[in-house]
């Protein structure tokens, strides 16, 4: 599908990104709403399940997922939808369910500067409830009678475990390319938000959209995810709540170690060999001069090059969507992940 670039006075470029807490306010009242909706949708009897769960989601972030549920919904419809907020409360105990299984696979114990929930129980009880939110989330998700919704979201969270599986098989993987990497963040981040997205046009029976819409989620999602991936050699480590090399000390294969590995290659054979042992062997002594081989190879400039190529082309997916406030607030959360490579 092509797009025509946004040229009109609601989606133009802004000149500094606007906050997230302001383009949250577009929506603040269906936010609201939804936010409480994450929490009185867990219904347990088992007290256990109750206690994990609200700590886990408590510990959670922005709610950006949600957050672009709703403004797709707005946005084609500007009126308050508690389907749409029910949609977005369900999107966002699907994040959850994927981090609590992260930070197990991670063996993680901190997230976002709390602990995690396997560090609170144990590995055994944060899998499983995590299996929970899985499970309660297409429970609800039953409750629209939407075989159209169900299959997006069925497929989506396949695609989600795939992905996660596909980085672990290529976990301390020195070998692994650019197309791995790509399989493994469409599957891991981006169909979460194509999921977030697509879900609002099939609920406002807007079907004529989910190209577009699926457009700007895989698109947003890919920049999103090579955004974070170069945060982790160059961002503050307190911002982020974790250690900066944390990825290459866990032998994931992220854009930037793939493409100093193969930038060293060619042109500094010793920092290749100290790099590729390093991702091969999960060792990192010395972090520091290997965060720094990365940043000298020049893989940083190719990675937040490539992160706003897949901003241009979200931005673009934006183009065909219905002109008003709601879409510029898409526009401007690209804008604002963007921001972060400053």
């Amino acid at each position: 599908m092509t797009s025509t670039p946004l040229n009109n006075k609601h989606s133009a470029p802004q000149t500094t990104p606007l906050s997230y807490a302001d383009i949250q306010s577009i929506v603040a009242d269906d936010f609201e709403i939804m936010d409480k909706q994450v929490f009185g949708s867990l219904n347990s009897k088992v007290q256990l399940v109750m206690s994990v769960s609200q700590h886990v989601i408590n510990a959670g972030g922005k709610r950006m997922r949600p957050l672009i549920t709703l403004l797709c919904a707005r946005m084609f419809d500007d009126k308050p939808s508690t389907e749409a907020m029910h949609l977005a409360a369900i999107t966002e105990m699907l994040h959850t369910a994927t981090l609590v299984h992260d930070d197990v696979i991670d063996e993680s114990g901190q997230r976002r500067g709390k602990p995690t929930a396997n560090a609170t129980w144990d590995n055994a009880t944060a899998v499983l409830v995590g299996d929970y939110l899985i499970a309660r989330a297409f429970n609800l998700l039953v409750g629209f009678q939407s075989l159209p919704l169900l299959k997006v979201f069925s497929d989506g969270t396949c695609d989600i475990a795939e992905g996660e599986v596909l980085q672990l098989q290529h976990q301390h993987n020195p070998a692994a390319t650019e197309d791995d990497y790509l399989r493994i963040i469409d599957g891991k981040t981006s169909r979460l938000f194509m999921m977030a997205t697509q879900g609002s046009a099939i609920l406002q029976d807007k079907t004529e959209y989910l190209q577009a819409l699926g457009d700007f989620g895989q698109h947003f999602g890919n920049a999103f995810q090579i955004i974070d991936d170069v945060l982790d050699y160059s961002g503050d480590s307190e911002v982020m709540g974790k250690n900066l090399g944390d990825d290459l000390a866990e032998g994931k294969p992220t854009l930037p170690t793939i493409k100093a590995l193969e930038l060293l290659k060619n042109s500094d054979i010793e920092g290749y060999e100290q790099l590729r042992i390093a991702v091969q062997t999960g060792k990192t002594p010395n972090a520091k001069q290997l965060i720094e081989l990365v940043r000298r190879s020049g893989s940083l400039d190719y990675c937040k090059q490539r992160a706003l190529e897949e901003t241009k082309l979200a931005q673009q997916a934006l183009s065909t969507l219905p002109d008003n406030r709601y879409r510029t607030g898409l526009y401007q959360l690209t804008e604002l992940a963007s921001a972060r490579l400053v």
